[in-house]
C-alpha cells in the first residue's frame, strides 16, 4: 500500500484545493471547494452565479452577508441568480461548496 499524497493548501489559489482548475488537489467537474481565511475587514464585492449553487460554512469568526451577520457553524445556501456580499466582521475561516464546478460562472454586480 502507498503513502497518501501530500498536498498543502498554500499553494492552492486563494483557498480553492478542489475543481476543475490547476493547481488542485483533486480534479473533478462535480463540484468546486475551498478553505478560505480572511482577517477582519477583509470583503468580496457583490456576484452571483448564473449555474452554480455555492453553500458557505463560517467555521469561526463573523461575517456579513447580504446584510445579515453570520458566526460559526452557519451555513448559508446561495442559489443560482441571487446575488450576495461578503464582509469578515472578525478574522474569519470559511468551507465554500460551490455546485457544479463553473469555471467563469462569477459576474458582479
Amino acid at each position: 500500500m502507498s503513502a497518501p499524497s501530500l498536498t498543502d493548501l498554500r499553494t492552492m489559489t486563494k483557498g480553492w484545493f478542489i475543481g476543475p482548475f490547476t493547481p488542485t488537489a483533486f480534479h473533478t467537474e462535480q463540484f468546486e471547494c475551498a478553505i478560505k481565511r480572511y482577517q477582519a475587514g477583509e470583503s468580496e464585492g457583490r456576484h452571483l452565479h448564473r449555474i452554480a449553487t455555492e453553500y458557505t460554512v463560517i467555521v469561526s469568526g463573523q461575517v456579513r452577508m447580504n446584510g445579515v451577520v453570520y458566526g460559526p457553524d452557519a451555513i448559508i445556501e446561495i442559489p443560482p441568480g441571487h446575488a450576495t456580499d461578503f464582509e469578515a466582521l472578525s478574522d474569519t475561516v470559511t468551507v465554500v461548496v460551490k455546485v457544479p464546478a463553473a469555471l467563469g460562472d462569477k459576474y458582479e454586480c
